[in-house]
């Protein structure tokens, strides 16, 4: 596997990319679903409502959370985690600046 060379990149075009990998995967788009459902929630919740281990889940609020795509905070002997809206909008913002150059370029 080659070196990716992030340092030539921009912060924001690194950020973007961070964001993007964080929900590029399938569970990961569930448990962000899930989360906006149920306003947040314990990882055994969503081991109960998704078909995956408790170690899978885990793994993936992980990535989540290290993209600052979820926050966690202590609730008794748990995490409940939600949604942190402020990555998701600015990925929606960067989606619309795309969508809007396409559009023009059309």
């Amino acid at each position: 596997m080659g070196v990716t060379k992030t340092a030539d990149f921009s912060t924001k075009q690194n950020h973007i990319s961070d964001l993007a990998k964080a929900i590029s995967h399938p569970a990961r788009v569930a448990i962000l679903d899930y989360l906006l459902k149920e306003n947040g929630c314990i990882c055994n919740d969503i081991v109960a409502a998704l078909p995956l281990s408790q170690p899978t889940v885990s793994q993936h609020l992980k990535a989540l959370k290290n993209a600052g795509l979820i926050e966690g905070e202590i609730v008794g002997n748990a995490i409940c985690y939600f949604v942190n809206e402020k990555p998701i909008l600015k990925l929606k913002k960067y989606m619309d600046t795309l969508s809007q150059k396409l559009e023009r370029n059309l």
